[in-house]
């Protein structure tokens, strides 16, 4: 009976662990930690504090991803949406919640895409914690950990992926550049009084630089710049102050 007793708990310890589930939650939001322009936030983990990340743009990722399924069913993620198994969800320790990943298992070819909506695994060597329905589709169930391949797409606008953090700001069409200080004013003041468009000029790299704006988001500037060239007026390119 006691070697059974042992079996057991041995069993057990090595299902959890290769579910990476005994190592999950509680989370600790921690205000201010080392100034860290690169962090939206920072937040501690038994003992260990992890910075997430201001925007997913260009994340790309390799390790060893692991799955967790029903003993959080049902359970509210860090996120604060109710976990549900049978959804193509993951937790990551430092992407920004509600990005969308791509994850490609690469032992077998199979991917699929996933919401991080949660905060895991905190297990060493393991990158991320996919739902139960993600694991399925990529085939690691049985095993409980696969070598992947995470590429981050975004936030999912209008069905399709952004990386909104970079998204938003203050965007300007450069529309003119001159050595010259009041060649470039001059050229300001004939926009403004043909075209009614609200112009500044910055010095920027050498050049006194006209630019047309602000306008508050990329795609807005992209049919900014399309509408000064239906205009006439030739541009550059976007730029971002």
């Amino acid at each position: 009976m006691e070697k059974r007793v042992i079996f057991f708990l041995l069993l057990l310890t090595f299902l959890l662990n290769s579910c990476g589930t005994s190592y999950r939650r509680v989370v600790w939001v921690v205000p201010k930690h080392y100034g860290s322009k690169e962090c939206k936030y920072t937040y501690r983990v038994n003992g260990k504090v992890y910075c997430v990340r201001k925007s997913s743009y260009g994340y790309v990722e390799v390790g060893y991803a692991s799955w967790y399924g029903p003993g959080f069913h049902g359970r509210k993620t860090a996120s604060g949406e109710i976990y549900d198994m049978y959804k193509l969800t993951a937790a990551h320790k430092t992407l920004p919640l509600g990005t969308y990943v791509k994850v490609i298992n690469l032992e077998n070819g199979r991917s699929v895409i996933v919401k991080i909506n949660d905060r895991g695994p905190f297990v060493k060597g393991r990158i991320i914690d996919l739902s139960y329905a993600a694991a399925k589709k990529l085939g690691m169930l049985k095993k409980g950990v696969a070598k992947v391949k995470i590429i981050a797409l975004g936030k999912k606008v209008d069905h399709r992926y952004v990386a909104s953090e970079y998204q938003k700001g203050k965007f300007y069409v450069q529309i003119g550049a001159f050595k010259n200080k009041l060649n470039a004013y001059s050229y300001k003041h004939f926009v403004a009084r043909k075209y009614g468009i609200k112009t500044k000029v910055v010095y920027m790299n050498g050049y006194y630089r006209v630019l047309a704006g602000p306008v508050f988001s990329l795609d807005s500037a992209k049919r900014f710049k399309k509408k000064l060239e239906l205009k006439g007026i030739e541009t550059s390119f976007i730029i971002r102050l």
